[in-house]
C-alpha cells in the first residue's frame, strides 16, 4: 500500500517518538525526508540522521531525537501543506512562528529551507510544517 503524505508520517513518528522518550526513530527513506531533516539538524531540533541499507527492502532512515533537560526539544510540529490542500507562500508572507522561536520548513526553488534562510534568500515557496 503506497502512503499519500510521507512528510507527514515521518512527523508523526518524530512526534510519537520524543512523546516515548525514545533515543531515535525509524522512517523509511526518500530525498524529499532527508532534505527536512537536514533543514531540521541546521535549526537545532534533531541531533542527526543516518540511511541504513538492508540486504533486501527499501532504505531507511534512523532520525536521533534531541532532548534538553529531560524534555523533547520539539514541543510542537504540524502539518500545514497537505496533499489534499497545499499552501504557498511568498517570501514577503513567510509566517513567523512563536515571535520567531519556532520554525517553518518550506520547499523552495533553493531546496528545502527553514523560513529564516528562504528570507535571507529572498525566495517563497511551499510550507511544508511548521515547529516549536
Amino acid at each position: 500500500m503506497s502512503m499519500s503524505d510521507p512528510i507527514g508520517d515521518m512527523l508523526t513518528r518524530i512526534r510519537n517518538g520524543q512523546q516515548a522518550q525514545k533515543s531515535s526513530v525509524k522512517s523509511p527513506s526518500s530525498k524529499l525526508r532527508m532534505n527536512v531533516l537536514e533543514a531540521l539538524k541546521r535549526e537545532g531540533y534533531i541531533r542527526g540522521y543516518e540511511v541504513s541499507e538492508p540486504e533486501k527492502g527499501k532504505p531507511e532512515l534512523s532520525i536521533e531525537l534531541k532532548y534538553y533537560q529531560g524534555k523533547g526539544v520539539i514541543e510542537y510540529v504540524s502539518r500545514v501543506s497537505k496533499p489534499g490542500r497545499r499552501v504557498y507562500s511568498g517570501v514577503k508572507d513567510l509566517p513567523t512562528i512563536r515571535n520567531g522561536l519556532g520554525v517553518a520548513i518550506l520547499s523552495t526553488p533553493n531546496g528545502v529551507l527553514s523560513d529564516n534562510e528562504a528570507r535571507e534568500a529572498n525566495v517563497g515557496g511551499e510550507i511544508l510544517c511548521q515547529l516549536y
